[in-house]
Order: structure tokens, then C-alpha cells, then sequence
């Protein structure tokens, strides 16, 4: 979700400085419900906090919590949904208050950054090899830190490329695969319509979608040392790409100052000929702008040489301290498996993170009346074979986007040339790492 208030964004900034400097100066991650009592009827109380999952999924969890406390009778789950704009600050100020939740929904760039204080129950030794591989291996990755395990695989979205075929028709253009097509798209969409091919942000507190492109244009971002490896050919010739565009009026100009809120906006009013989001987001588009929606059709999303696919995981972290620790696992672990994943994936039209669930004939067989949504969702899940999360989870993520989005808009705008701009974003991130 997008982080569009300036104060929320200080706020909970200055939030989570203060709780993670709390727990370093305590030496490790607060108790989760500290002292917690058995409930009434002797059971001990799970408390799990999902994202913005009700009240559209209220029935699936409340039959998956039955199910659960029917086959362990002395657990009982108490489910708090938690809307998506105030998730962060309240989990961490329920970790400040000794109060955390014993399972929580989280993403695994945001749980890192309580990961390097080593709030979250280590998984490696608490998980067997054989629940281990039942997760898609690449995707088990992002949930790791310094080699070390802090979360479970859960729901996934990968992008895939959403195109108006008026447009790019009248344009004369096919849908680019790659970046280099893209760029010449963008070019033809702008002589023969006036539109633009797309929009992307380079707003630093934005999405990251331009750093993953980085990353599928073959540039490494950070060494093994944690200091910047994009100042190189690769690095320069990415930086460039996107300030050639922007340069050559192929970008709006918004680009600067608005997030992914705006391309969403823009290709439903018709102003750009691509929007790169989830397959999920054809639905919102055929109720938004029935009429784009009729000219609307999807593609796998457009990467680089390297062919890399992004995809976003939402995954599922354990206090160090709870006082439920076999029970929370349990419950995770249910939560996440084969068969519960492949349900909720049906119902929430995501992806599964589990290898078995992903092979269901529901992702890779369209029916005989699909819609476009069916069709994405087909083109989504083949991308599993090369997706990845890009940018993983590492100290500090936020502000090598920000370094690097920074001095990008500087080069962008003729303040800096390509080459200083990549020199002054390395040096600004080797002084923080």
C-alpha cells in the first residue's frame, strides 16, 4: 500500500527509531502478551493479526480457526484484523507495550527491520526440513536475514503487465517484454496517440518498482560487505535509461512527486497505455472504468536482460517472547500449508507460496468463459518459475531507495549528470551501511 502523508510517514519513522533503540537497550525483543493467563476454559489464546482481510474473508477465517481449535483443543485463536494503513504503527506499539500479537500478518521488508533487533522467533531450528520444502524455495528466501529464518511463507502477487489494446493498436505497437521495448513503445505511444506508454514513480517513500528494475536490468545492489554495487557500467546504464525517458518528455512528469496511486489513476482515465500491477487490480478496473476494462488485456510483466520477475510476499512472523511459542508455530504453519493456502488463494485470487498448491489446475488451466482476471491469473502464476523478491530484505532498504531515487530525480531534472548522480547515491549509502 502506498504511504501518501508526509506526517504518518514522520510519525511512524520516529516511532520506529524509538522502539527498536528500546530494544536494543533491553537486549533483545519485548515479551508478547506478557504474563498471559489461560482463558476461562483453561485454553491458551493465540492472538493473530491479519491486514484489511475482513470483512470480504471473515467466513474463511473463522472456518479455518474452527477447524484449528478443533484439532487442538487446549489452543484457542483470537483474530484481530488490523486496516492496512495502521498496521505499522500498531504493531509497533504493541512490541513497545510488551503487547505484540503471537502470529502476525507482515511483509517481509517491514518485519526485517524488527528482525535486525531480533524481535521475531528464529525458525531455522523450529522448523523441519520437511514443512521447510513444502515452500517455494525462492520465495522462503525473503523471509530471511543475515542467513537466519524470521517468518513463513504466506500469499503472493507478482506483477504482470496491464495494456489498453486501443492504444497500443492505434500506437502500431505489440506489448513490450522488456525494457528496451518498452522504451521504443513509448515513443510510438506518444507520436501516434499523445498518451503516454506508462507511468512510474521515483518518489523515494514510494514504490520500489524502479529499484527492481535495477535488479532485472542485471545491476547488483548492495555486496556482501553491505556497501553500494550499483556504481558500475550496469548501475549507469539503468540510471540513464530512466532519465533518457523522462528527458525525452516519455515519462509524466508526475512522476517525481506522485506514487503508483497515479499510474493507477492515469490508465483508467485512458492517459497511459500500461499499467504494471497485480492481476487482482481487473477487477477494481472493470468497476472504476468499465471502459478501459473492455479494452484492457494482460501480458507477463516487463523485466530486463536478466528476465527476473518481481513478486510481492506477505508473510507470517512469531514474537521471540510469546508465551505460546509451540501453539503460535502450530497455528502458522496450519495457516500456511498446502491446503489452506491453495483455499484462500482461490478466494483471494493471490498466489500460494507452497510448491503443491501452485501446481492446482486452478493456475494453470483457464475455464472455458475466462475472463481477464482468469487469464492474468494464469500468466501471474507461470511467472513463479523466474519471479523473486529483488530487493531483499536488508538494514536500511528504505533509505537506498531514498539515496537512489534521490540523485535519480536530480539527473532527471539536469541538476546532476548520470555519472554524479550514481557517485553521490553510493557515497550517501556506504556512509550509512
Amino acid at each position: 500500500m502506498n504511504w501518501n502523508f508526509s506526517w504518518k510517514k514522520g510519525f511512524l519513522l520516529a516511532l520506529l527509531g524509538f522502539v527498536l533503540s528500546w530494544l536494543v537497550s533491553c537486549g533483545g525483543a519485548p515479551s508478547s502478551n506478557s504474563g498471559q493467563s489461560p482463558t476461562a476454559d483453561g485454553k491458551q489464546e493465540i492472538e493473530f493479526w491479519t491486514m484489511q482481510l475482513q470483512p470480504e474473508f471473515t467466513d474463511y477465517f473463522n472456518q479455518l480457526i474452527a477447524q484449528f481449535e478443533q484439532a487442538n483443543p487446549t489452543l484457542k485463536v483470537r483474530w484481530v484484523d488490523v486496516p492496512w494503513a495502521d498496521m505499522e504503527r500498531k504493531i509497533l506499539t504493541a512490541v513497545s507495550a510488551n503487547t505484540a500479537p503471537d502470529v502476525v500478518n507482515l511483509n517481509p521488508g517491514f518485519a526485517s527491520q524488527l528482525a535486525e533487533r531480533n524481535a521475531w522467533m528464529e525458525l531455522d531450528t523450529k522448523v523441519t526440513e520437511q514443512d521447510r520444502q513444502l515452500y517455494l524455495p525462492n520465495i522462503w528466501k525473503a523471509s530471511t536475514l543475515n542467513g537466519k529464518t524470521f517468518g513463513l511463507p504466506w500469499y503472493l502477487t507478482t506483477r504482470v503487465a496491464i495494456y489498453n489494446t486501443d492504444l497500443l493498436n492505434k500506437a502500431g505497437v505489440k506489448p513490450p517484454a522488456t525494457f528496451a521495448e518498452l522504451a521504443i513503445a513509448a515513443q510510438q505511444v506518444k507520436d501516434k496517440t499523445g498518451k503516454y506508454a506508462f507511468f512510474t514513480t521515483v518518489v523515494p517513500e514510494d514504490s520500489a518498482e524502479v529499484l527492481e528494475s535495477f535488479v532485472q536490468m542485471g545491476v547488483e545492489l548492495v555486496d556482501a560487505n553491505g556497501k553500494a554495487a550499483f556504481n558500475t557500467p550496469s548501475g549507469r546504464a539503468a540510471f540513464q535509461y530512466w532519465v533518457d525517458l523522462y528527458k525525452n518528455d516519455l515519462l509524466p512528469r508526475e512522476v517525481l512527486t506522485e506514487g503508483h496511486r497515479h499510474a493507477i489513476d492515469l490508465y483508467q482515465r485512458g492517459d497511459t497505455a500500461i499499467l504494471a500491477s497485480g492481476a487482482e487490480f481487473l477487477n477494481n478496473i472493470a468497476t472504476n472504468a468499465p471502459t478501459i476494462a473492455k479494452a484492457s488485456a494482460s501480458t507477463s510483466q516487463i523485466t530486463g536482460d536478466t528476465g527476473k520477475k518481481n513478486v510481492a510476499v506477505m508473510n507470517l512472523v512469531i514474537p521471540k517472547n510469546t508465551d505460546v511459542p509451540d501453539g503460535a508455530l502450530k497455528f502458522a504453519l496450519f495457516v500456511t500449508n498446502d491446503a489452506n493456502q491453495l483455499q484462500f488463494a482461490k478466494a483471494a485470487n493471490v498466489l500460494p507460496s507452497t510448491v503443491s498448491a501452485l501446481k492446482d489446475s486452478h493456475f494453470s488451466t483457464a475455464p472455458a468463459n475466462a475472463t481477464p482476471v482468469d487469464q492474468a491469473r494464469i500468466i501471474s502464476a507461470k511467472q513463479m518459475q523466474d519471479a523473486e523478491v529483488l530487493v531483499p530484505a536488508m538494514k536500511n532498504v528504505k533509505r537506498l531507495q531514498k539515496a537512489i531515487y534521490s540523485n535519480l530525480q536530480s539527473a532527471m531534472l539536469g541538476q546532476k549528470s548520470v555519472d554524479q548522480a550514481l557517485n553521490d547515491a553510493a557515497n550517501e549509502w556506504n556512509s550509512l551501511s
